[in-house]
């Protein structure tokens, strides 16, 4: 076995905030080896604003209203009946495109917010284009030889 050499720990006095003002307390606690903080925080202990705050009812009355965009009935009609004719229900359509029955649901009650990934899912599983002017015809035609 191998022979442990002690190791010795020195603790330092802590130096308290209102003795560190001084230089004369600084340069003491320097020569004892004690621990200082000499950061300054900017804007400590100040509760000024640069501008002042508006009037909440101001800022409704210049802010116009914000709202997602949300799936058109078109599509979402496009959606469900291309499911119908499939003969699928929506759990069975969000399990083949790896999402959630909820997301179904969303995008044929027109309530979900347009995700084109996800809209690619439901495409692929459905095997029929569910955006543009093609809407509900087949994904992929047959090539004529």
């Amino acid at each position: 076995m191998a022979e442990w050499d002690p190791v010795p720990i020195t603790i330092g006095k802590k130096v308290a905030s209102k003795d560190t003002k001084s230089t004369k307390a600084l340069n003491t606690a320097m020569r004892t080896g004690a621990s200082i903080d000499t950061t300054e925080k900017y804007g400590a202990m100040s509760n000024k604003q640069s501008a002042p705050l508006k009037n909440t009812a101001k800022l409704d009355r210049e802010t116009e209203e914000l709202k997602h965009e949300r799936v058109s009935l078109e599509f979402s009609k496009v959606l469900q009946q291309a499911r119908v004719d499939k003969g699928m229900t929506q759990k069975e359509l969000a399990t083949k495109a790896n999402e959630k029955p909820q997301v179904v649901n969303e995008y044929e009650s027109g309530k979900a917010v347009p995700n084109q990934s996800v809209i690619n899912k439901l495409e692929r599983a459905l095997g029929v284009k569910l955006r543009g002017s093609e809407a509900g015809k087949p994904l992929f035609t047959a090539k004529k030889k």
